[in-house]
């Protein structure tokens, strides 16, 4: 039994203690999936609508840390990091498990404890808004058009 032990203690300190789900970890920059409000890819985060809804969660979260993919591109990371800033929220830019790919996530809005969002993805929690400003026009038959 103490030689169960203290393999256990070498190994750790070898090999660093075992993660919880590390899979869901390395998805989610070191954090896990039931602690996230919010996530944006890459490509969602080049979006001026989901910048405004990033903003909107912000406000309803502001205790939340924000965490940024270390990879992307540092134009993008820096305009983000400035509107964090601006807004007094907590941010770690994460260098571990991330790629700079258009669907890698790239940011995520967590908290410290579990709050099991039902939706995070930006855009099903925010659905784009179809454009009400055109009116569909029944179409006309083949007589009404010969005959007007």
């Amino acid at each position: 039994m103490a030689q169960d032990d203290l393999q256990k203690h070498l190994d750790n300190a070898m090999y660093g203690t075992p993660l919880l789900k590390p899979e869901e970890q390395r998805k989610y920059m070191g954090t896990f999936r039931e602690r996230c409000y919010l996530t944006m890819t890459i490509a969602q985060m080049k979006n001026a609508e989901n910048k405004t809804n990033f903003l909107k969660e912000l406000e309803q979260h502001p205790d939340a840390t924000v965490l940024l993919n270390g990879a992307m591109a540092i134009d993008l990371q820096s305009a983000y990091i400035k509107l964090i800033n601006e807004r007094k929220i907590r941010f770690t830019v994460v260098n571990d498990f991330v790629e700079n790919t258009p669907d890698a996530l790239g940011l995520i809005l967590t908290a410290k404890e579990a709050v099991n969002e039902p939706t995070i993805d930006i855009e099903q929690k925010y659905p784009k808004q179809a454009s009400t400003n055109q009116t569909e026009q029944p179409k006309q038959s083949f007589w009404h058009k010969l005959f007007h």
